[in-house]
């Protein structure tokens, strides 16, 4: 089985920074894609940062310019370095990765989620 398991989050205060990494375990072949997506209370969950397994970044308008995310020195950890936040990067924050296993096609695996509270 694959699992994501993040780590990170909490409260911090606006225009503070927040780190969060993000592991995948178990039998993995190739992973593909691995990002970062956000759903705040009310609305729909969308997708923050994105990097592929050659280093191509993607970035959400919203984020662009405060929030980086990078591969770890292991390639199946993935971080996001989260700088100037503010009140409205209020969410939960999930770890996706698309993923061939061992064992099966490559599909689209989730982590729990994580909780970023920004207050003002």
């Amino acid at each position: 089985q694959v699992q994501l398991v993040e780590s990170g989050g909490g409260l911090v205060q606006a225009g503070g920074s927040l780190r969060l990494s993000c592991a995948a375990s178990g039998s993995i072949y190739r992973i593909n894609f691995m990002g970062w997506y956000r759903q705040a209370p009310g609305k729909q969950r969308e997708l923050v940062a994105g990097i592929s397994s050659g280093g191509s970044t993607n970035y959400a308008d919203s984020v662009k310019g405060r929030f980086t995310i990078s591969r770890g020195n292991a390639k199946n950890t993935v971080h996001l370095q989260m700088n100037s936040l503010k009140p409205d990067d209020t969410a939960v924050y999930y770890c996706a990765a698309d993923i061939f296993a061992v064992t099966g096609p490559a599909r689209a695996y989730w982590g729990q989620g994580t909780q970023v509270t920004v207050s003002s």
